[in-house]
C-alpha cells in the first residue's frame, strides 16, 4: 500500500472536480480525501496498492471533463493509521 499527497493544479474549482475524484476513488477502491486549497488548487491525500494509485494519478492528470488540469503535483507519505473510505471536504 502507498500513500499519496495529489495537488491539481488549473481550472479545478467550481467545475466539480471534487466530487468526480470522489466518484473515481470510490469506484477505483482508493482512500483518503479531496478538499480545495485557498489558492485555486485542489489537494488529494490517496491511499491504495500501487498499481490502482497509479491508474488513479493517471485520471487525475485528465480530471472530470468540465475541469483544465495544468498540472499535477505528487508526493509520497508515510503510512500511519489506516484509511477509510473517501471523503470530500
Amino acid at each position: 500500500m502507498r500513500r499519496v499527497k495529489i495537488v491539481v493544479s488549473g481550472r479545478v474549482q467550481g467545475v466539480y472536480f471534487r466530487y468526480f475524484t470522489q466518484k473515481e476513488a470510490e469506484k477505483s477502491g482508493v482512500r483518503g480525501s479531496v478538499k480545495n486549497l485557498d489558492d485555486g488548487r485542489v489537494e488529494i491525500i490517496a491511499e491504495a496498492d500501487s498499481a490502482t494509485l497509479d491508474a488513479f494519478i493517471r485520471w487525475c492528470h485528465k480530471g472530470a471533463i468540465t475541469a483544465r488540469v495544468d498540472s499535477v503535483e505528487i508526493s509520497e507519505l508515510e503510512r500511519n493509521e489506516p484509511l477509510t473510505g473517501f471523503t470530500r471536504n
